[in-house]
């Protein structure tokens, strides 16, 4: 039984490490469960590690231990120093890192293999696959970075028979990966494909908008998922077939869901075409001229000290100021009051998925005052005064009222029939659609101009000079 035991250990220790994999995935779907989740995920992934180096035939430990702690020191100072509005952009810099390792690790086996005439069927057909979805999600995913850090325009970037010209890319790396495969002693075969792979992630991600980036990184997330899968068929390795195949697919259902909630077809986001078109854009001067009203603090307060149910919307613009901690004391003091206070949640809020959940959790707003879209929306009605911090498009009814506008058909968040909004805003400038939003002009809004932060600590101070 030892033997038999010490024979099949790293198949034992991969097995425990797949069944971590799947039980720390299941955590990640609710937040009271997000935290053990994810310290079940990092578990399975060290015990997969330590497994493999000690399984494999490793010439020297001298490299495995310098790429150690030099991805450590890097990953603290990621860990440490970038803001939590920035993680959208780091999100995207961990799909591109992950497309890139399988292709150098699968494309490394594979030439190395070759050499020796060691390769075979799968071997050469799973390093193509690698090599093309590897390559797509590493550019596509510095596209995406480049676009949520603003080197980039965040605008659609296109040119006539762009689509055409993503196609015909696309079967040429179906060409020279069937080459690939029929000829594999040729390694310029292998890089033509990485390389054109590349080009084509440039030009699939590059006509998004930065309305669309949510979907894209779900999808980018997916694609570094599958690539890993493929180099597992590569290695021989179970566990990083069947690890990347649950990044895949989750990776998959959640852009599905992000397609939903934002009205976008999965199929135009596959050809570089996620962004929705629209008609003319309304101009600005005839949405808001002579129509919005601005306050102050001390006029909001008082809104709130008669208001029995308060309904907080938070946006991207609450993560640029960093206001999470004082919106939670505003809550807390108003719940003090005897008022019922909530958090609607759109689903594609700030820059990513889940961006705004992530942020009220480090706040340690409760997860049962967090309400998602289809459970708020039919309550807006009964809410006396709705909050908006930073939010724009999730909350343009435009989306709703007019069938030509480039957010047609969004869900969104129905602020527009509480009976009073607070919209707190640096100005009237556009979301990521780029158009403007009738809601700010509406009978019953009031704008608090402002920083997020600052805006808020005001509305605190008012209500507790009011006690």
């Amino acid at each position: 039984m030892l033997q038999l035991l010490q024979d099949y250990a790293a198949q034992i220790g991969y097995l425990v490490s797949a069944a971590l994999f799947i039980f720390g995935l299941k955590g990640l779907g609710h937040p009271r469960t997000a935290v053990k989740g994810n310290l079940m995920g990092s578990v399975g992934m060290l015990l997969a590690v330590v497994v493999t180096l000690l399984d494999r035939q490793i010439i020297d430990y001298r490299i495995i231990l310098g790429g150690l702690v030099l991805g450590s020191i890097v990953g603290a100072l990621l860990a440490t120093r970038v803001q939590m509005t920035s993680m959208p952009q780091l999100v995207a810099l961990f799909n591109g890192f992950g497309g890139v390792a399988s292709v150098l690790v699968a494309g490394g086996s594979f030439l190395e293999a070759v050499g020796r005439g060691q390769d075979n069927l799968q071997m050469n057909v799973a390093t193509a696959v690698t090599a093309l979805i590897g390559g797509v999600t590493f550019t596509g995913s510095v596209i995406a970075f480049g676009k949520l850090q603003e080197v980039i325009s965040g605008k659609s970037i296109t040119f006539p028979g762009f689509q055409f010209l993503n196609v015909l890319l696309f079967l040429t790396c179906l060409g020279v990966g069937g080459a690939m495969i029929g000829d594999p002693g040729n390694s310029l075969f292998f890089w033509a494909l990485a390389g054109t792979a590349c080009l084509l992630g440039i030009l699939l991600v590059t006509p998004v908008g930065g309305a669309d980036m949510p979907v894209v990184i779900a999808l980018l997330n997916s694609y570094s998922g599958l690539a890993a899968s493929a180099t597992g068929f590569v290695l021989g390795n179970s566990l990083l077939i069947i690890a990347g195949a649950l990044v895949g697919a989750s990776g998959l259902i959640l852009t599905k869901i992000m397609c939903k909630a934002m009205n976008r077809s999965l199929g135009n986001v596959l050809v570089g075409g996620g962004t929705a078109t629209g008609g003319a854009v309304a101009d600005a001067d005839e949405v808001y001229a002579g129509k919005v009203k601005a306050s102050s603090p001390d006029e909001v307060a008082m809104m709130l000290e008669t208001a029995q149910r308060v309904v907080i919307i938070p946006g991207y613009g609450l993560a640029v100021a960093q206001a999470q901690h004082v919106t939670r004391d505003l809550g807390n003091a108003l719940e003090a009051r005897g008022v019922t206070v909530e958090y609607a949640i759109h689903p594609v809020a700030g820059r990513m998925p889940g961006h705004m959940n992530v942020l009220l959790a480090e706040a340690e707003v409760p997860y049962e005052n967090l309400k998602e879209m289809d459970e708020i929306n039919p309550t807006f009605e009964q809410c006396d005064v709705a909050i908006v911090i930073g939010a724009n498009d999730v909350v343009n009814p435009i989306a709703r009222e007019d069938p030509t506008s480039p957010i047609a058909g969004m869900p969104i968040l129905n602020v527009d029939k509480a009976r009073t909004v607070v919209v707190i805003k640096r100005s009237l400038s556009p979301g990521f659609a780029g158009i403007p939003n009738p809601l700010f002009a509406a009978d019953n809004t009031v704008m608090l101009f402002g920083d997020g932060k600052e805006a808020v600590i005001g509305i605190n101070n008012a209500l507790k000079d009011s006690e």
